[in-house]
């Protein structure tokens, strides 16, 4: 199946941004699922002195999740789309949250870094090599530092595949179509059937260096199709990757 990646995929979410926040809200608990995952990364004292990456932001629903799960937190955020970009900075902000347009491969530890937790929604199933984004995620954390990825990544059962393709086919690809952005959620129905299922994704974080990872579930109707996946860097994972 062909996926959209890298320039083609930024250019069609830069197309999408003008609706997007519409049809996610057609999502029943798309906010309140962001804001579990959110909640999820554990951060002490609200957040309070600590640093976190938003890691494919969009238009500013996962770090306005982030910034309620730890209100007190320095948030930067980042998207490789201006388009989306654009929409984010077009809401109010405290002064402690910032958004920069770059890709998840345009990061590095010298100019933005460390952070003491990543926040990544809806991203891994988009970058064209995982593995090469969870080294430069994982060079960016402190030691001990703490990654959440909000990822539609199905589960074991053959009947979770079968929601999902009666979901696109029902309501997600029929509404982009009337947004004139078929492509792009034709897109979003493929790449997660193409992705890593939950216990692949998993696997996938351990082998990256990640201490203690696991797949949480989410509920309602997403239950089996979205995960929350959390993990965290151990001291000498994050020292070799600064090496």
């Amino acid at each position: 199946m062909t996926l959209l990646r890298d320039h083609d995929l930024a250019r069609a979410f830069d197309h999408a941004s003008r609706t997007y926040d519409r049809l996610t809200a057609l999502n029943p608990g798309y906010r309140t699922d962001l804001l579990r995952s959110a909640r999820r990364l554990r951060l002490p004292r609200d957040g309070a002195g600590l640093h976190v990456l938003d890691l494919g932001c969009g238009t500013g629903a996962s770090t306005r999740a982030l910034l309620r799960a730890a209100p007190k937190a320095r948030i930067t955020a980042v998207d490789a789309s201006s388009g989306m970009l654009r929409r984010a900075l077009a809401k109010p902000w405290p002064p402690q949250v910032r958004f920069l347009h770059l890709s998840a491969e345009e990061l590095t530890t010298a100019e933005e870094g460390p952070f003491d937790a990543v926040f990544a929604a809806y991203l891994f199933r988009n970058v064209s090599d995982p593995d090469a984004v969870l080294r430069s995620v994982r060079a960016l954390l402190r030691p001990g530092g703490r990654l959440a990825v909000h990822e539609y990544s199905l589960g074991g059962s053959p009947a979770h595949r079968a929601l999902w393709t009666a979901v696109c086919a029902g309501v997600i690809v029929p509404a982009g179509t009337l947004t004139g952005d078929r492509a792009l959620y034709r897109h979003l129905y493929r790449s997660v059937l193409a992705f890593d299922s939950a216990p692949a994704f998993t696997a996938r974080l351990a082998r990256a260096g990640f201490a203690r990872a696991r797949a949480l579930p989410l509920a309602g109707w997403q239950t089996g199709i979205t995960h929350t996946f959390v993990a965290r860097a151990t001291p000498a994972v994050a020292e070799e990757a600064a090496r």
